[in-house]
C-alpha cells in the first residue's frame, strides 16, 4: 500500500474485512463491493486466495497479481490449490501473475505493486524474472547505475501468465525498446520460440538462463540422450527463438543498454581508436573472441589518417593516437574512421595519460550524433571517468572500464542485427507413410520392452530415409538366402531390443562372405545368449555393407526434452559420438536452412566437404535426412529417443545403417 500510494496516478482501493480504513482510505470487506477496479493485488493466506480470485471474477476484474506463496512450490496441497487457481482464472478469463511472486511495476503510471523497498526509474527496458529476490537486487543496483525500466514483472509460479505472455505483450508496447529476462525454466518451449521469433523482428530480447546442468542425461539410453541434457535444449531453443543469451547479470544490462540506445551496425567490421597500446591489444583480442571482424580501412582513409595523425601514430586498425593525444586528436581520427564505409562500429579506448575525459566525452557525443555509427567507450579510469561516463550514458553511448565489455556489447548489437535480418521458413512437409510408421511403432505393445533396434529400419523407410538392402531373419537358412540377394560380403548384426550396444558384446560381424553366413548366424545368437540369457532375440539382420572408405559416419538423433519437445542432434557418428561429442542441436520441427546450419556448426564439417582430397559427400542428402527425422518425431510424440548411428554419407548419397529408439507405449 505504501508503494502504491507513493506515485501511482490512479485510485488505490484497500480490501480487508478487518479494517474500516487503511492509510486514511475507505477499506472494503471484499472485492465484490468495489467498482471500476482494473488490477487486484492479492496478499492473503493461501487457503483463501482462490475465494478472493473468484470474487475478482464476479466483480469483472480481469487482471490479478497473486503475491501469496504456498502453492505449487510447497507440496501436494499447494499443487492442488494452484490447479484450482488456474481453473478459476480460465473460467473468468483472468490474466494472473504469480502466485508466489514479488508483484509488478509499471513506471509509465508510477505503479509499484510490489513489496520491495526500492522502486524503479523510468526507462525503455521491460524486465521479467522468475526470482523475486533477483528483482530486488536489480532494483537496488539499477538506482546506482542510472538504469531505468518501463515494466518489471515477477513471474512467480506462472500458473497462468508466463514469459511468452509478456514477450508477446511487450513486443507491441511502444514504451518497451528492450526485453530482459531472468529465466529458470520455460514450460512451453515451442510456443516460446514461435512467439519470440515474431517479437525479435522489432524488439530485442536478452535473457539469463540459470540452471545449466544436464539433468537427466545419465538416465538416457541413446547416444543423443546421453549428450542432450536440458542445457542443450535451452541453448538450441533460445537461439532458434532469436533470444540473445547473457551469461551474467553484468552482460544482461550491458547488452540492454546498448540495444536500447544504439543504431544497428551496417556491417560486422569494427574499428578501435585508442591512446594506449596495451588496452588496444586487449580490445583486439576481445574482437577475435567475438563475431566481429577488425575493419580494413580504405586507401583514402589511410591517407587521411597519415596526414592528420602524428608521424609515430599507428594509422592501421587499431588506430593508436599515442599517449599524449588530446580530445582534438581523437576528433580528427574519429572523423576519418566513422566516415569510412568499411566501418560498422567503433570502440574508443582511452587511459587518463594527458587527456581530459570530459572533453573526450563531448567529442564522442558530437561525432556519434554526426555520423550515426554504433559506438562504445572504454574510459579506463576511476573517479576521473565517472562524470564523463555519465555524460556518455545520457547521450546513449555506453562506457566501460574494461575494453572487452565494450566489444562484447557491440557484438550483442551485431548479433541482434543478424537476428532481425534472419528469415525463418517453415519446415518441409514430406510425403511419408504415416500409417505404416504407426503400425511399426505399435508393435512394441506386444513386447515387454519399449526399446526398438534394427527391427525398426522399416520406420525409416516409411519416412523416405535411405537404408541399405537387407533383411531380418530368425534362422540360419534364411540368413544364407538373404545374403545371396546382396552383392558382395554382408554385415550381420544380432537383433534384440534388450541389447543396445551390439558391438560391445561381439554382436556385429562385418565383411561376412556367403560361405560363412550360416556359422556367423549361430555365433551371433550364442554370443547374445551368453551375454544376456533372458534377452529377447528377434533374429539376425543380414545387411548390405556400407562403403565406409568413401563415406563419413554421422549421427542423426532425437531426445524429447520436457520443455521444448523433440531435440534433434547431428554430428560425427560411429563409435566416436560420445567421446568427441562433436554435435549440434535444434528443436523440431527443423527447416531446411536450420538443417544446413547444423552441418556448418560441427567441427568435423570439413570431413563432409572434401578435406584432405576426399570427395565431398551428398550434403543435400544429409540435410534432407535431418528434416525427415524431425518430421517423424514431430508426427509421433510417442518417440522419446531415436538414433540413426551411423548415417553413412558418401558422394552418392546417404544410408541409415543402424537405428535404436525408445517409445512411450501409452502414447501410441
Amino acid at each position: 500500500m505504501e508503494n502504491l500510494l507513493d506515485g501511482y496516478e490512479g485510485d488505490v482501493v484497500p480490501v480487508n474485512p478487518s479494517s474500516e480504513e487503511v492509510f486514511g482510505l475507505e477499506c472494503y470487506d471484499d472485492l465484490t463491493q468495489t467498482e471500476g477496479v482494473e488490477l487486484a493485488i492479492v496478499v492473503v493466506p493461501p487457503q483463501i486466495v482462490n475465494g478472493v480470485l473468484r470474487q475478482a471474477g464476479e466483480a469483472g476484474i480481469r487482471d490479478v497479481a497473486v503475491i501469496t506463496a504456498g502453492f505449487g512450490e510447497s507440496g501436494s496441497e499447494g499443487v492442488e490449490l494452484e490447479r484450482e487457481m488456474t481453473e478459476i482464472a480460465e473460467e473468468y478469463d483472468i490474466n494472473l501473475v504469480g502466485p508466489n511472486c514479488l508483484g509488478v511495476i509499471s513506471t509509465s503510471v508510477g505503479m509499484n505493486a510490489t513489496f520491495t523497498e526500492k522502486s524503479a526509474m523510468e526507462g525503455n527496458i521491460s524486465f521479467m524474472s522468475q526470482s523475486g529476490a533477483f528483482i530486488s537486487a536489480v532494483l537496488d543496483w539499477a538506482g546506482d547505475h542510472n538504469v531505468g525500466f518501463n515494466d518489471i514483472v515477477s513471474l512467480g509460479n506462472k500458473a497462468v501468465l508466463d514469459e511468452g505472455s509478456f514477450i508477446d505483450y511487450w513486443g507491441d508496447d511502444p514504451d518497451t525498446d528492450v526485453i530482459l529476462g531472468y529465466l529458470e525454466d520455460i514450460e512451453n518451449g515451442r510456443e516460446f520460440i514461435d512467439t519470440a521469433r515474431e517479437v525479435t523482428k522489432d524488439t530485442p530480447i536478452v535473457a539469463v538462463k540459470s540452471g545449466r546442468t544436464e539433468a537427466g542425461a545419465s538416465a538416457a539410453a541413446s547416444h543423443t540422450g546421453a549428450i542432450a541434457g536440458s542445457e542443450r535444449a535451452y541453448e538450441a531453443g533460445l537461439e532458434q527463438a532469436g533470444v540473445i543469451r547473457a551469461n551474467s547479470v553484468q552482460e544482461l544490462f550491458d547488452y540492454a543498454t546498448i540495444l536500447g540506445d544504439q543504431p544497428m551496425p551496417e556491417s560486422n567490421d569494427i574499428a578501435i581508436v585508442t591512446n594506449a597500446g596495451g588496452p588496444g591489444v586487449m580490445a583486439t583480442d576481445a574482437i577475435g573472441d567475438s563475431g566481429l571482424e577488425m575493419a580494413s580501412f580504405t586507401d583514402e582513409s589511410l591517407e587521411q589518417l597519415e596526414e592528420a595523425m602524428p608521424s609515430e601514430a599507428n594509422i592501421f586498425n587499431p588506430v593508436d593516437v599515442l599517449g599524449d593525444a588530446s580530445a582534438e586528436t581523437y576528433a580528427d581520427a574519429l572523423d576519418i574512421v566513422l566516415d569510412d564505409p568499411n566501418v560498422g562500429s567503433v570502440i574508443v579506448v582511452s587511459s587518463p595519460q594527458s587527456i581530459d575525459f570530459e572533453n573526450l566525452a563531448e567529442v564522442m557525443i558530437e561525432k556519434h550524433e554526426e555520423y550515426g555509427v554504433p559506438m562504445a567507450a572504454s574510459l579506463m579510469g576511476g573517479e576521473t571517468a565517472e562524470k564523463p561516463a555519465e555524460m556518455l550514458g545520457e547521450a546513449g553511448i555506453p562506457s566501460y572500464f574494461d575494453p572487452a565489455r565494450g566489444v562484447d556489447s557491440l557484438d550483442a548489437l551485431r548479433e541482434y542485427a543478424e537476428i532481425r535480418s534472419h528469415e525463418y521458413v517453415d519446415a518441409t512437409d514430406f510425403d511419408v507413410d504415416r500409417e505404416r510408421a504407426r503400425e511399426i511403432l505399435e508393435r512394441t505393445k506386444e513386447r515387454d520392452t519399449n526399446k526398438l533396434g534394427v527391427e525398426a529400419m522399416e520406420l525409416l523407410e516409411a519416412y523416405g530415409i535411405p537404408t541399405p538392402q537387407g533383411a531380418i531373419v530368425s534362422e540360419k537358412n534364411a540368413a544364407v538366402e538373404a545374403a545371396k540377394d546382396i552383392d558382395g560380403d554382408v554385415v550381420m548384426k544380432i537383433v534384440s531390443p534388450d541389447i543396445l550396444h551390439k558391438s560391445d558384446i561381439g554382436g556385429v560381424e562385418v565383411g561376412v562372405p556367403d560361405e560363412e553366413v550360416a556359422d556367423t548366424f549361430d555365433d551371433l545368437i550364442a554370443r547374445a545368449r551368453n551375454y544376456q540369457p533372458d534377452a529377447t532375440i528377434l533374429g539376425v539382420q543380414v545387411q548390405e555393407m556400407a562403403d565406409l572408405d568413401a563415406g563419413t559416419e554421422t549421427i542423426v538423433g532425437i531426445n524429447r526434452d520436457p520443455q521444448f519437445g523433440p531435440l534433434v542432434m547431428f554430428g560425427l557418428g560411429g563409435i566416436f559420438v560420445e567421446v568427441l561429442e562433436d554435435a549440434t542441436f535444434r528443436v523440431a520441427p527443423v527447416s531446411e536452412p536450420e538443417a544446413t546450419e547444423m552441418i556448418d556448426e560441427i567441427d568435423s564439417a570439413p570431413l563432409l566437404r572434401g578435406a584432405r582430397g576426399r570427395e565431398p559427400v551428398d550434403e543435400a542428402g544429409v540435410v534432407e535426412t535431418i528434416q525427415r527425422i524431425s518430421q517423424l518425431v514431430t508426427d509421433f510424440p510417442a518417440i522419446l529417443e531415436l538414433d540413426i548411428n551411423p548415417l553413412v554419407a558418401t558422394p552418392d548419397g546417404v544410408a541409415a545403417v543402424d537405428i535404436r529408439a525408445t517409445v512411450d507405449q501409452e502414447q501410441l
